[in-house]
This record gives structure tokens, C-alpha cells and sequence, in this order.
């Protein structure tokens, strides 16, 4: 289950308990085939069996999601069939419509990207069952500190792959403004050779404000990257926080790169971020760089010793590079086939992708219970007060979030 929030999870766990229900007719369900049914809409068969029971019919299932299928217009049909030719086709003004339209807060253009990408994830599979069900294409994370140079390691392992004959797309998870929403990266401006490398594709996707935006624009954009034939996905986040760990539940495998800077490095990385990587990467080891860059390698190799393993099939390394003199860059990414292909050969890059399904199911019932919290009139009637309250220590916030809760159970008058 992903990172959440105490406070987020109970709005949450409220949202599902008092406003979701079946029909009593209907057996007892699992409850992410539940939330799967309410929010997703997958226009496919599914059979669950929970406590003994089976579904009798799977036509239960298929009618309870093609309820949330929208009735397109001869317009929004061509639209959709137009944008999903030009993606699976490689046209990459499709691919950038297409991420448009699956980042917008337009309700309608909302519906119509879920259908877009229920089309993009069946062909996707028909192409896995082709490839003998193993993923068509690799995801990789990359984060660390600011000034670790992640844009231009990008762009020299970027050139490098698609002078191989790789195509390869960069999703670059910008932190937004709180005013005026704004971006504040500029990867594209500084990636200037891989940006007009036609088999390279590079897209900011904006944060908005919130984890649960990381996760949805940026999931969804992998999707279609994927369907538009990148075989090398590469998602950049920026610092060190929660985003990304959210950028760790998506991909397949979580490089940290970090400078050879001065001080105290070990303290200076949050040791969750450590624990979740897959590879470490001491950048700019060049230069009168080189001796300290060694030095941060050998630290963080006892370091990452401590830790407990991740996987059964793989032990994280630390290793170094040069960006400037491309020094150690091939060596980095053939630790990273060498971890595809022990990953594919155990099944745990597979079972890997299939938890992080459940990862995104959750951080979009979270994201649109929240929201239907906020939304709700007695919430929205009583929050300006308690708000008022708890700011003057009247009451506690813990007991104001309780009365919230109760209003936003109470049956509507």
C-alpha cells in the first residue's frame, strides 16, 4: 500500500465505508475489485473469488464496468481513434496530445482519457502475450539531491541508447507552483541534443500540488509512452522527498545518483531513499572530483551493506560516472540490464509491476476520496468554523477532523 497520510487514509477508509455499496445480490468482493469496478473502468472480463465464493456470471462484472464507459460522440470518436492510430503508430504529436489529455481536470476529457488508455494497455498486453508476457519495455527512476546532475546523465545514457537503435522517453516530474501552478524544471532546455534526437521523447509532467498528481499524470504518461513504442522509459524527479518514493512505485527499477560533494553525504540522504534504490550512482567523478568520488562510493557501499535486501535476485551497487567525459556511463547501464535480466528471470520485475497496480488503484481512491470529502455540503458548511476553533486552540484537530467525519456521514436532509 502506498504512503499515506493518517488523516488522508481515515477519509479514505470513511469515503469506502458509508458511500460505496453492491447489491445484496451480490456475493461478498474483494475489495480492490471493488475499487477497481468503481474508478477505473476496465472494459474487460474479470473473475474473483473471495471466501469460497465465485462469481456466477462474469456478465455481473463486465455490466458493473461498462457502466463507467462513456457514450462518445461521433466527435469525441474520432478524436480518440485518431489520437490512439497516431500513438501506437509513433507519431509523437499523438504521444503529446495524448499526455495532455490525461493530464487535464476536465471531467468529460477525463472519461475520455481513461477510455484512450484502456485501448493503449490492451494493445500493451497483446504485445507482452507476443513477447512471452514479459514487459516490452524497461522503467527506470532516477532521482537525488539537487546538483547531482541528473538532466545532463540523462542526456549522455539518452544519446548513448538510441545510438543503439533504442527509443527512448523522459518524463521529468516537475514540483509545481502553489501560486500560479506553474513548472519550475526546464530538463527539455537543458537536454538540448536529446530533445531533437527524434527517437527520444521528453515530457514534463507537472506535480500540481499533490503526490496523488505524481502518481496519476505520471503513471498514465508511462503507459502511453510504452504504447507508442519507447522501449526505455526514464522518470526524473527532482530533491530528495515524498515524490519519490511515489517515482519508486512505478518503475522497475530506482537509481539514486548523488555528488561528490563536501560534508557529511551520508546524513544529507534520507535513508528510506537509500533502502529503496536499486542502484547508487556518484556522479561527476572526474577531475580533482575523482578522489572524493571514490571515497562517497566506498561509503555508501558499507552503508548500503546495513540495509535489508529488497530482492532475492539482486544486490545494489554503488558505482561512479562521468557525464563530462562519459567515463563509466556504458558501465551503468549494463548494472542495469544485468538487473532487468536477473529481475525477468526470477518473475520479480513481473510481480513487481503487478503490486505497483495495486500502488496506483490506491492513490487514486485516496486522491478522489479526498477530494469528494472536501466536496461534501455539511463538510463544507462546518469546515471554515472548526478550522476557526482549532486555529485558536479551542478544540483539538483530532477531534475537529472527527466531527468532519461525522458530517460527512450523516445522511444529506
Amino acid at each position: 500500500m502506498p504512503h499515506i497520510c493518517p488523516n488522508m487514509r481515515r477519509v479514505g477508509f470513511s469515503l469506502l465505508r458509508h458511500h460505496i455499496s453492491f447489491p445484496p445480490s451480490s456475493p461478498t468482493v474483494h475489495s480492490g475489485t471493488r475499487a477497481c469496478c468503481l474508478r477505473l473502468g476496465v472494459f474487460a472480463r474479470h473473475r474473483s473469488s473471495v471466501a469460497g465464493h465465485s462469481w456466477q456470471s462474469e456478465s455481473h462484472v463486465t455490466s458493473a464496468l461498462g457502466s463507467h464507459a462513456p457514450d462518445l460522440t461521433g466527435p469525441e470518436q474520432r478524436l480518440l481513434s485518431k489520437l490512439y492510430g497516431g500513438l501506437i503508430g509513433g507519431q509523437r504529436a499523438s504521444l503529446a496530445e495524448s499526455i495532455t489529455l490525461v493530464e487535464t481536470q476536465h471531467a468529460r476529457k477525463k472519461e475520455l482519457a481513461q477510455v484512450l488508455l484502456q485501448r493503449v494497455l490492451a494493445y500493451r498486453r497483446e504485445q507482452e502475450s507476443r513477447n512471452g508476457g514479459k514487459p516490452v519495455a524497461f522503467r527506470v527512476g532516477l532521482s537525488g539531491p539537487p546538483g547531482a546532475g541528473k538532466s545532463t546523465f540523462i542526456e549522455v545514457v539518452g544519446k548513448m541508447l538510441t545510438g543503439r537503435g533504442h527509443k527512448v522517453s523522459v518524463l521529468a516530474v516537475d514540483p509545481s507552483s502553489c501560486t500560479t501552478g506553474g513548472s519550475l524544471m526546464g530538463d527539455k532546455t537543458r537536454m538540448t541534443e536529446l530533445s531533437r534526437d527524434m527517437s527520444a521523447f521528453i515530457r514534463p509532467s507537472p506535480a500540481s500540488g499533490t503526490l496523488g498528481g505524481v502518481t496519476r499524470t505520471t503513471n498514465e504518461a508511462i503507459v502511453l509512452c510504452e504504447g507508442a513504442g519507447y522501449d526505455i522509459v526514464l522518470v526524473e524527479t527532482v530533491g530528495v522527498g515524498q515524490s519519490e518514493f511515489a517515482v519508486a512505485d512505478m518503475v522497475d527499477m530506482f537509481v539514486l545518483l548523488i555528488p561528490p560533494a563536501g560534508g557529511d553525504e551520508l546524513q544529507g540522504i534520507k535513508r528510506g531513499i537509500i533502502e529503496r534504490a536499486d542502484l547508487v550512482v556518484v556522479t561527476k567523478s572526474d577531475g580533482d572530483l575523482l578522489v572524493p568520488a571514490r571515497r562517497i562510493q566506498a561509503e555508501y557501499t558499507s552503508a548500503l551493506k546495513l540495509l535489508r535486501r529488497q530482492s532475492k535476485s539482486w544486490n545494489p551497487e554503488v558505482v561512479r560516472a562521468s557525464s563530462h567525459t562519459s567515463e563509466g556511463v556504458p558501465e551503468v547501464w549494463a548494472k542495469m540490464e544485468s538487473y532487468r535480466d536477473a529481475m525477468l528471470a526470477c518473475g520479480e520485475l513481473q510481480g513487481r509491476r503487478r503490486a505497483q497496480q495495486k500502488v496506483w488503484m490506491w492513490s487514486l481512491i485516496q486522491e478522489n476520496a479526498l477530494l469528494h470529502f472536501q466536496n461534501h455540503p455539511g463538510v463544507r458548511e462546518a469546515l471554515p468554523h472548526l478550522e476557526e476553533r482549532v486555529t485558536k486552540g479551542a478544540i483539538s484537530p483530532g477531534l475537529a477532523a472527527d466531527l468532519l467525519l461525522k458530517a460527512f456521514s450523516s445522511p444529506s436532509p
